[in-house]
């Protein structure tokens, strides 16, 4: 088949489909704007809009704007397939950036499958969740138009893709039968627990699973992600856990929400805020910033506790990888976590907000007797779940049923084709 792949941040939630689709033999290409990737057998095809988004732009349609810039680009690319007479017998694409807009007034008759990640709304979402962030009216009616592409991708995509069902639920309902449920899947065999690791710090101490390591992930340290209650946990729990060494990775720039209004990092922030280069044991506490993947998988293999905090948002493939390696979670009780972490079954929960929960909620999960069971049971999940032997066979019995086509030979569907 000819696959034709659209992301601008290549390869995306299609890390894994890409390389496996080219090395069965399919000719597959991808359209993006990312110029430091390339995967063996996959033809990569560089777009770039012609222009920013107006100043003069009306700033509830900015949003539209750039996903029509975005869409215009891509469809440039589509048309010189065209012309050179290829034409995907399957498409596949994230509709987040508005590259899907026009894919189909290029090739009007092939399938394609839209990856819904999220769909913004007022209420039960991200938006207006914490308290701290203010919202006015007009913020209300912004949200509403931000999702103008978004709906225009998923009324002309012949089936969706969503990650969790929580995040299916937030797209219009006369559009969620067409929404297929399907993890993106975690590597379990490198995100697994390894009695053996080492993580090595600058001072160039060596961390192992023999020492209490606390540890705190995300993408960028923002309140997306919690990370104001982390900070404000912080000179308690190294009151209550004086032998403990924490470890937080992460940028410090914004993946979501919007930058502190005086200025600065959320890290200059929050370190300012609760005056933690003041506190007793702050040395005991590293800021590693962005880390390679291998050190990321050494540092959730030396951790005894893991926290993760999020809105009610996209689930981070952090919050999985580090149940797969065997961590003790202690999450947040917000959605999507809800759907996967069960207390006291494979994880604790505790409440977004509160630092002081936070702190009773770490020493609970150290000192329960029933750590060990539970901590086997956050990589169960995983392994029944989400592992890539699981999730990948769903996405390529989900593309052959829209696609028509067999997608790979019968034999290479087993396990180990993954």
């Amino acid at each position: 088949m000819n696959i034709l792949l659209i992301h601008q941040n290549m390869p995306g939630q299609f890390k894994h489909l890409a390389p496996l689709l080219a090395s069965a033999g399919h000719d597959v290409r991808f359209i993006t704007k990312r110029k430091d990737i390339e995967i063996p057998g996959v033809r990569k095809l560089l777009y770039e809009p012609h222009r920013e988004v107006r100043d003069s732009t009306h700033h509830y349609m900015r949003q539209f704007e750039n996903g029509v810039l975005h869409g215009q680009a891509v469809t440039r690319i589509c048309q010189d397939l065209r012309k050179e007479g290829w034409r995907p017998d399957l498409i596949m694409a994230h509709p987040g950036w508005g590259e899907t807009l026009f894919v189909k007034e290029t090739f009007p008759n092939s399938p394609l499958i839209s990856y819904c990640e999220f769909y913004y709304s007022t209420r039960g979402a991200d938006f207006g969740f914490d308290p701290a962030t203010s919202t006015t009216f007009d913020d209300h009616c912004r949200i509403r138009t931000r999702n103008a592409h978004l709906l225009l991708s998923l009324e002309l995509c012949d089936a969706g893709w969503s990650p969790t069902q929580w995040q299916k639920s937030r797209h219009p309902k006369p559009f969620q039968d067409k929404i297929n449920v399907v993890f993106d899947g975690i590597d379990t065999g490198v995100a697994s627990p390894n009695p053996n690791a080492k993580f090595v710090l600058d001072d160039g101490r060596v961390l192992t699973p023999q020492d209490e390591v606390i540890t705190y992930v995300a993408r960028n340290l923002e309140p997306y992600r919690g990370f104001p209650t982390f900070m404000r946990a912080l000179p308690e729990l190294l009151k209550a856990r004086p032998n403990a060494t924490v470890l937080v990775c992460g940028a410090t720039g914004v993946s979501y929400g919007s930058k502190p209004k005086k200025g600065g990092t959320w890290k200059e922030v929050m370190l300012e805020e609760v005056g933690l280069e003041q506190v007793p044991g702050f040395d005991r506490v590293h800021f590693l910033g962005h880390l390679p993947y291998d050190r990321y998988i050494s540092l959730l293999q030396v951790s005894t506790a893991h926290i993760y905090l999020t809105y009610p948002f996209v689930l981070s493939w952090s919050f999985m990888e580090a149940m797969s390696a065997g961590c003790r979670m202690i999450a947040s009780n917000t959605a999507p976590v809800l759907e996967v972490l069960k207390e006291g079954e494979n994880g604790w929960l505790t409440d977004f907000f509160d630092p002081n929960a936070l702190v009773e909620n770490v020493v609970r999960a150290l000192e329960d007797p029933n750590a060990a069971e539970i901590r086997a049971a956050a990589r169960e999940t995983i392994l029944g779940r989400y592992d890539l032997k699981t999730c990948v066979p769903k996405q390529l019995h989900m593309l052959e049923r829209v696609s028509g086509q067999p997608v790979l030979p019968r034999k290479a569907k087993s396990a180990e084709a993954v």
